[in-house]
């Protein structure tokens, strides 16, 4: 049997954030907790949501005790603060960061007994739903505001876990390309290949089925054609990458990731190197290492990336070009190319151990041992 979990509702489009004052209405929702990040607030991103609340006479409160990688503190200070606020929902407004802060938050409200978060690590069956969640993404790349999983940073363990809760899911998607327009260059191309990632680890992951193929393939094509004008700012790329990260969201929420995600969580909590940044300088490499226990999907993503001739080549052309299309995608938008500055040769050990550790190891569609693991992180240095 085969689960799929997507969203009540999503809206998409230019000017979609109007619809959040009709969804507030209808659930009859009384006080918004707005969960937004530091720099969104200081650049007026926040404020676009803002307005529509006070243009519509709705109460909310804000919320901007959040850090690029949410840690245990960052959550249980917004747990206290929600219960002061007097709110009966959430508006998460952001990237990654801000979604997984708000989900820890809603989660542990509805869930007291997960006070500490930590006990919120992997596939948890928590009793009750979330607080309900209003997701309005402002990067083009985790797809949080669809998907079942939220990771939050250990400080004092320097590891990063993932949590995996049908209840976290937001109950309104809005994925507006007019909130993702003032993301800087590196941003866009970071939560881009971010989103590649999510689709085409997604598609090979040992979970994939016809279903998810489906979303991942979509989104795969949408993404490749889109990231290069998104990072240029154009409108067309803005759209695209909404549309595509989205796509990616509905479908590796359902059916996992593999290494490269779990390679690049300990980066993250160790180097605080960003996540996006750190999947796209694994993948490459991870995608060779991969290919043996693909079948065929390499050929169906070099065709999704727009390779031609794909049916006249042989096995080990086209898990080439897909690999290579992958690579010059990453090149074009200005990701670093190895792990070079970022990771330190005595850490490889313990970066190893953390990736087994990490939830979305046992997706990946060939199991790897330690050592592999390690000599992965050693041939990008």
């Amino acid at each position: 049997m085969n689960r799929f979990i997507l969203n009540e509702t999503s809206y998409h489009g230019a000017g979609a954030i109007n619809a959040i004052a009709d969804e507030v209405k209808a659930r009859a929702f009384k006080k918004a907790f707005v969960c937004s990040d530091p720099d969104l607030v200081k650049f007026h991103v926040t404020d676009k949501v803002l307005q529509v609340l006070e243009k519509n006479g709705m109460a909310y409160e804000l919320y901007s005790d959040i850090k690029p990688n949410p840690t245990i503190e960052n959550v249980q200070t917004g747990v206290a603060a929600f219960k002061k606020s007097g709110a009966d929902y959430i508006i998460a407004i952001g990237g990654g960061s801000s979604m997984d802060t708000a989900k820890a938050i809603g989660i542990i409200i509805a869930n007291p007994e997960h006070e500490d978060v930590r006990s919120l690590e992997g596939a948890v069956q928590t009793k009750k739903p979330s607080v309900p969640i209003i997701a309005v993404p402002t990067t083009a790349g985790t797809a949080a505001e669809v998907t079942i999983n939220y990771v939050i940073t250990d400080v004092e363990k320097n590891r990063k876990f993932v949590c995996v809760d049908p209840h976290d899911i937001p109950v309104v998607a809005v994925v507006d390309p007019e909130m993702m327009s003032t993301m800087p260059k590196g941003l866009t191309a970071a939560t881009g290949m971010d989103a590649l990632t999510h689709a085409i680890e997604g598609y090979i992951t040992k979970g994939a089925w016809e279903l998810s193929d489906m979303f991942h393939l979509k989104a795969i094509e949408i993404i490749s054609r889109s990231l290069r004008g998104a990072v240029a700012n154009t409108l067309e790329g803005r759209e695209g990458m909404a549309l595509g990260q989205y796509v990616a969201g509905m479908g590796f929420s359902n059916v996992g990731l593999g290494i490269v995600h779990s390679m690049a969580h300990p980066l993250g909590a160790l180097y605080d190197t960003p996540h996006g940044v750190a999947n796209a300088i694994i993948l490459p490499t991870v995608m060779v290492y991969n290919a043996p226990a693909t079948g065929e999907k390499y050929r169906e993503i070099a065709r999704a990336m727009g390779v031609k001739g794909v049916d006249e080549m042989t096995q080990e052309e086209y898990r080439k070009a897909a690999i290579d299309a992958v690579a010059q995608l990453s090149k074009d938008v200005g990701i670093p190319q190895d792990l070079k500055g970022i990771v330190k040769e005595e850490d490889i050990d313990f970066l190893a151990q953390s990736a087994m550790d990490d939830a979305c190891r046992p997706g990946n569609p060939k199991d790897p041992t330690k050592e592999d693991i390690v000599a992965l992180y050693k041939s990008l240095l």
